[in-house]
């Protein structure tokens, strides 16, 4: 069942709105926490699929048994995107439909893993920070590419990684999850160290370069996309 959400009351309209939200939140970031352990418990991949033209966004959250990588639930909720395309804010766009998701699960989703930043942002309060800050919830970010930051290569076996630097800060790691291919990016969300981050990531890509809890996600918000957008 996909859930219909509309745009909160008071959502911010404006980039210095915005802006302002992510500087009151950023405050909240837990970064002394250990958090779960990898294969322990459940871990939910969150993802979201845009049609602009038609003013729809999706969401999909998909909850898998951490030691097994089982599915055992997912939900999906569509909207109205809620926030103009500007770099670095586009949790903006993705927050609403995404907590009405993990929202209509109907169990506690454990770790939540985002397809996108947390700290490894040009204000160090990407997605996966802000859903932690206010879900409360152990979150991390795993990206496709490094947005603006820099890394030298890791070495070529799985599990290589190097830091991902905002000039000499470490905002994140790029980490080899598959020989020879491409990295991804790990960066702390909430109340998850990065060493911990980084083996969440490799638990979760046993096959493929991207975490079963993107693959699953992307797929099902896709999907829930076209459905919702059939029907216009």
């Amino acid at each position: 069942m996909t859930t219909t959400v509309g745009i909160p009351a008071g959502w911010p309209a404006t980039e210095e709105q915005a802006r302002a939200v992510q500087d009151e939140l950023r405050e909240r970031v837990v970064l002394d926490e250990r958090g779960p352990e990898p294969g322990a418990g459940h871990v939910t991949g969150v993802d979201v699929a845009y049609d602009d033209a038609r003013d729809v966004v999706a969401a999909a959250a998909v909850v898998l048994e951490a030691a097994t990588l089982r599915v055992v639930a997912e939900a999906t909720a569509v909207g109205r995107i809620s926030f103009p395309y500007v770099p670095g804010l586009l949790a903006f766009r993705e927050i609403p439909t995404v907590l009405a998701a993990l929202g209509a699960l109907g169990r506690p989703p454990g770790l939540i893993v985002c397809d996108g930043y947390g700290l490894a942002h040009p204000r160090r309060f990407g997605l996966a920070s802000h859903l932690g800050v206010l879900t409360g919830l152990p979150t991390i970010g795993v990206a496709k590419n490094p947005f603006t930051f820099t890394y030298d290569d890791p070495r070529t076996p799985r599990g290589s990684a190097s830091p991902l630097l905002a000039g000499s800060e470490e905002v994140g790691r790029a980490l080899r999850t598959r020989d020879g291919v491409k990295p991804v990016y790990v960066s702390v969300g909430h109340r998850v160290a990065l060493d911990n981050a980084c083996a969440h990531a490799l638990a979760l890509t046993p096959a493929y370069r991207l975490p079963e809890t993107t693959r699953r996600a992307d797929a099902l918000c896709r999907r829930a996309l076209r459905e919702a957008t059939a029907a216009l």
